[in-house]
C-alpha cells in the first residue's frame, strides 16, 4: 500500500515511524514472502479443535457446531472480489474443504475486490482460481484447498462436481437455466445452494437449504428465563412475567417448563411437561391448550425457562422464488421499498447479460442502461415503477456499475455470505431464507456520470472509477488516514483501502499502530497474519501485507 507507515511500540516503550515509501510496493509472490505448508490435514466431525486457533469462534459455535464444520466441503464457483471474500471466510472458520472453480482470466475490474491478484495477473493465461489458490491455502493449514480443472462453466461439468458437497456458493452470474440445473442437483445430494452477486453498490443473496434443514439452535443465545407474576386461571392460561426483571424474550411457538410455582391448584406439571407459548406481549404470554378455568385461584410465584428445541425449515428453489419471492427479508428499514425494486432490476439484469453472452453493459453507456430499464419495465407485472422515477434511477445506475467490483461491497456480501456458509454446514443460528438484497445507493449521484469520467482505463482502480468517477478516485488516492488497530477490523479497513487506492497517491499516507501482538488466535479472524507472524506487532505485518496489494 503506497504510503503506508507504522507506529509500533518498541520493548522500552518508545515509538517509531518507519519511514514512509515513496512508491507502491510491489513484492514477487516467489520472493520474500512467508511459506506456509499446502499439505491440509484430514478432519471429521469427531476431530479434535484446535482450542488455540478457534478459540473466539468457539465461544459463538461451540465444539459440536466446529467439529460440524470440520467434516463440511464447500464449492465455490466464482473467484472475483466477492468469491475471494466468501473463500477467505469459510477457510478461516475451518471448514474441511472448499474447490475453486473459475476458469475465467483475471481482468481490471477484478483488482478492484479481489486481494489476491496482481495487475501482472490480468491478462495471464492462468484463470482466477489458479491464481488465488495458493495464497487461500496458506490462510489455514487444516483445510483443503482445491482448484476444479475445466476449461469452461459448462452445466455437466459443473453438477458432476456438486456430488459430494455440504454446501454449494456461486458468485458470479450464470445462465438461469444452469442456475437452476444446480439448485436442483443440491437438493438431489442434500446440499445447500447459495448464490450472490456483488454489482458495484448493489448486491444479493438467495438461499435454498432444502425442503426440510433442521437448525439445531436457531439463534445461540442461553435459555430464556424469567419470574412469573402470575398465572391467570382462564382457558388458555395466561402466564405475566415480573416487568421489573425485564421482557420474557420468548416468541410464538417456544417452549418453557415451570418451577416452584405457588397456587393453581397444582395443575402446573413441573416434572414432565413443556409447555407451548403463545406471545401477546413483551410481559404477557398464553399457554396453548391449557384450560385452568377449574382452578380455584392464579398462580403467584414460580419461575419460567426456555427450552431450546431444533427448528425445521423449509426453502424455495431459485425457479420458484424468483417469480414468487414473499417476503423479502429486509437490510435497511430504512428503504422499506427497495427489495422489490432490487429484485426486479437484478432479473431485468440477468435477461440483458444472457443475450449478450453473460456480459454486463459498459459503465456510464445511457443507451444500454435504458435498455436494462426497458426489460424491468416489460417484466413488472406488479407495476412497481409505475410513476417511480425513484426506482427507475436505482435501476440505471445498477445497470451502469454492474460490472464494478468494490472491495467495501464485497466485504459486506463475502461477510453475510459466509455466515450462512457456516450456517449451512453447522446447522446453528437462523439462515437467510430466500432473496436477501442489500445497497448503498445513497453514495451515488442522482444522475449518471458521463462516459468520458467512469470509462476503464485499465488501471487497478476501473471498479471505482465505474461507479465513482476519474475526479472521486484521485482525491482517494490523496487522502491521509490515521488507523488505530490493526486487529480483526482494522486488517479489513487495510485490505479495503489497499484495493480502493486510499492513500496510494503521491500526496496520500496511512499512518497505523497498534499496541498489541500477533497471537495465535489472531489467525482465525485476522486474515493478513500467518504462523510465523506470531509475536510480531500486528501494525507492522498487516502494513506490510497492505503493501503486497497495492
Amino acid at each position: 500500500m503506497s504510503h503506508c507507515s507504522t507506529a509500533t511500540p518498541q520493548d522500552n516503550n518508545v515509538n517509531d515511524t518507519e519511514e514512509p515509501l515513496k512508491k507502491r510496493i510491489k513484492i514477487d509472490h516467489n520472493g520474500d514472502e512467508k511459506k506456509m505448508s499446502s499439505s491440509a490435514m484430514e478432519v471429521t466431525a469427531t476431530a479434535e479443535v484446535d482450542e488455540k486457533l478457534y478459540s473466539r469462534q468457539l465461544y459463538v459455535m461451540g465444539h459440536e457446531a466446529q467439529r460440524r464444520m470440520m467434516a463440511s466441503h464447500a464449492l465455490l464457483i466464482g473467484a472475483s472480489g466477492l468469491g475471494a471474500e466468501v473463500a477467505k471466510n469459510c477457510i478461516l472458520a475451518g471448514i474441511s474443504s472448499i474447490t475453486l472453480c473459475d476458469p475465467n482470466p483475471a481482468n481490471s475490474f477484478d483488482l478492484g475486490g479481489n486481494f489476491y491478484l496482481k495487475e501482472a495477473d490480468v491478462g495471464s493465461s492462468s484463470s482466477r482460481a489458479e491464481l488465488c489458490k495458493g495464497k487461500l491455502a496458506e490462510l489455514n493449514k487444516y483445510v483443503s484447498v482445491k482448484v476444479a480443472d475445466m476449461p469452461s462453466l459448462e452445466k455437466e461439468a459443473i453438477l458432476n462436481l456438486v456430488d459430494g458437497m455440504s454446501v454449494v456458493v456461486i458468485t458470479i452470474p450464470l445462465p438461469t437455466d444452469i442456475l437452476h440445473a444446480i439448485n436442483e442437483k443440491c437438493r438431489e445430494v442434500n446440499a445447500s445452494f447459495i448464490y450472490t452477486l456483488s454489482t458495484g453498490l448493489f448486491g444479493k443473496v438467495f438461499c435454498d437449504f432444502g425442503k426440510d434443514f433442521v437448525v439445531s439452535d436457531k439463534d445461540g443465545e442461553n435459555p430464556a428465563s424469567s419470574q412469573v407474576e402470575n398465572i391467570i386461571a382462564s382457558n388458555p392460561a395466561v402466564v405475566k412475567v415480573l416487568e421489573d426483571q425485564g421482557r420474557h424474550g420468548l416468541e410464538t411457538g417456544d417452549f418453557v417448563t415451570f418451577s416452584r410455582v405457588k397456587g393453581l391448584d397444582g395443575l402446573i406439571d413441573e416434572k414432565s411437561r413443556q409447555y407451548e407459548v403463545k406471545v401477546t406481549g413483551p410481559y404477557t404470554f398464553e399457554l396453548v391448550g391449557c384450560d385452568f378455568s377449574a382452578a380455584s385461584s392464579p398462580a403467584t410465584q414460580g419461575y419460567i425457562t426456555q427450552v431450546k428445541k431444533p427448528v425445521s425449515m423449509s426453502f424455495k428453489t431459485y425457479a420458484d422464488a424468483l417469480e414468487d419471492p414473499g417476503e423479502l427479508m429486509m437490510s435497511d428499514f430504512a428503504k422499506s421499498d427497495r427489495p422489490p425494486i432490487l429484485h426486479l432490476a437484478y432479473k431485468a439484469l440477468a435477461l440483458y447479460s444472457e443475450k449478450n453472452a453473460l456480459q454486463y453493459p459498459q459503465p456510464g453507456d445511457d443507451n444500454v442502461a435504458q435498455q436494462v430499464l426497458d426489460l424491468a419495465k416489460s417484466i413488472d407485472s406488479d407495476n412497481i415503477l409505475d410513476g417511480n422515477a425513484a426506482a427507475e434511477r436505482i435501476i440505471l445506475h445498477l445497470a451502469s456499475g454492474s460490472r464494478s467490483i468494490l472491495s467495501p461491497m464485497c466485504a459486506a456480501l463475502g461477510g453475510i455470505v459466509g455466515q450462512e456458509l457456516l450456517k449451512a454446514c453447522s446447522g446453528k443460528f437462523t439462515p437467510i431464507n430466500g432473496f436477501l438484497y442489500f445497497d448503498a445507493d445513497e453514495c451515488l449521484p442522482e444522475k449518471l456520470l458521463p462516459q468520458t469520467e467512469v470509462s476503464p482505463t485499465g488501471s487497478r482502480y476501473d471498479s471505482q472509477i465505474a461507479v465513482f468517477g476519474k475526479t472521486a478516485q484521485q482525491k482517494l488516492l490523496d487522502l491521509n488516514y490515521f488507523l488505530v488497530g490493526a486487529g480483526a477490523i482494522g486488517c479489513e479497513m487495510l485490505k479495503n483501502w489497499a484495493l480502493m487506492g486510499v492513500g496510494c497517491g503521491e500526496k496520500g499516507h496511512i499512518h497505523i499502530t497498534d499496541m498489541d501482538r500477533i497471537e495465535k488466535s489472531n489467525l482465525s479472524r485476522q486474515f493478513l497474519f500467518r504462523d510465523d507472524d506470531i509475536s510480531e506487532f500486528k501494525s507492522s505485518t498487516a502494513a506490510r501485507a497492505a503493501k503486497v496489494m497495492n
